[in-house]
């Protein structure tokens, strides 16, 4: 028996879920920093929440307009207990880091596949997740360094302006976008 090649549009599908994972992931670690008053560290997260979500939909419109079928999933439940206030950040990094490994997948897959198109619609992510690790980086050095005062991260995330970036004009369209 002939062992069925894996699509695409499977794939991409799985990662779809991935992203509306990281989404409530981000808003758990956005409602504990409300919870701590820490509005700027929430701020930041909720705004990573919805910028997962966005990345979601990304792909649903792309597989609308190539024709493939959308799978929108259900997803558990994320984790919500933290140790620390540098514990969600923490996770931020390693859930980015897994988020590059699947992005980097989901590139070498279509390369293998021969499906241009999707090998050019993953390139916009591959440049995203560069970018999503370094952030988390830098605001985990900045925790670390801040340990128990953290108004100082306060004050750093509103001084750099950490997620406020605006909206990217090469980012590819969002379904529902308009």
């Amino acid at each position: 028996m002939a062992k069925k090649k894996k699509s695409f549009a499977d794939a991409l599908n799985l990662q779809i879920a991935n992203e509306f994972a990281a989404s409530q992931s981000y808003v758990a670690m956005a409602v504990y920093y409300d919870s701590e008053t820490l509005p700027r560290l929430a701020a930041f997260f909720y705004r990573q929440a919805l910028e997962e979500r966005e990345h979601a939909m990304m792909m649903a419109q792309f597989l609308l307009d190539t024709g493939d079928e959308v799978d929108i999933p259900g997803v558990k439940a994320p984790e919500a207990g933290f140790t620390d206030a540098a514990d969600p950040v923490r996770r931020a990094l390693a859930q980015e880091e897994q988020v590059s490994d699947d992005i980097f997948a989901l590139v070498k897959l279509a390369r293998d596949l021969g499906d241009f198109r999707a090998e050019q619609f993953m390139q916009w992510f591959v440049k995203e997740q560069v970018e999503e690790v370094a952030l988390m980086g830098d605001l985990l050095k900045a925790i670390e360094r801040a340990g128990d005062n953290l108004l100082l991260v306060e004050e750093y995330i509103s001084r750099e302006g950490l997620g406020e970036e605006g909206a990217d004009p090469t980012a590819p369209p969002a379904a529902g976008g308009g």
